[in-house]
């Protein structure tokens, strides 16, 4: 089932997600539906808070980057074939020097600015399974990884800009906030919830 993606200015996506166990309630469908949801706004990545759940899921399909020409073809490969479902995540370690890259996200639509990020990140977290494991990632894998994680700790990609950058993208946020947007993908905005 396609799931509504919640717009920049809901307060849930400034919440630090709660851990989960492997009895929460339909984790599976949840997940199911998370993916669908994904594919269906065209993502690589989606957080629970993205859907309206302050808890600490996310997951990551990066074949969609691996079409980019520009990229190596071992590193289009990479890209390929990574697909993770994260829960109960910690980073451990984030290495390297900063670099930038051009960065968006579901929740703030036509919204694109470059974020910088380390390029190596270790993770701790449990597969779908339940299964603990510890990952090292680099480049773009690490980089979505890195963004989606933020969202399960309230932190969004535009939280990391410059005073200046946030003055230039205020009034564009304001109007996704009002839900003054037009986008091919169920969303869910603050102000329509309000009238409930």
């Amino acid at each position: 089932m396609i799931l509504p993606i919640v717009a920049y200015g809901d307060p849930v996506l400034k919440k630090v997600g709660e851990d989960i166990s492997k009895d929460y309630p339909n984790l599976d469908e949840l997940i199911e539906n998370m993916f669908e949801t994904m594919y269906n706004a065209f993502g690589v990545g989606l957080a629970a808070p993205q859907i309206g759940l302050p808890i600490r899921l996310f997951l990551v399909d990066t074949a969609p980057f691996s079409e980019d020409e520009d990229l190596s073809k071992e590193v289009q490969e990479a890209l390929k074939d990574f697909k993770r479902v994260f829960i109960n995540a910690k980073i451990v370690e984030e290495e390297g020097d900063e670099w930038a890259f051009n960065e968006g996200c579901l929740s703030i639509p036509d919204v694109r600015e470059d974020v910088f990020r380390k390029p190596v990140v270790t993770i701790e977290y449990l597969d779908e399974n339940f299964n603990q494991q510890k990952e090292t990632f680099t480049g773009l894998v690490a980089r979505v990884v890195q963004h989606e994680y933020d969202h399960i700790e309230g932190v969004l990609f535009t939280d990391k800009l410059s005073s200046f950058k946030k003055r230039l993208i205020k009034g564009r946020l304001s109007n996704i906030s009002k839900g003054k947007i037009s986008v091919d993908y169920r969303m869910r905005f603050p102000a329509q919830k309000k009238k409930r």
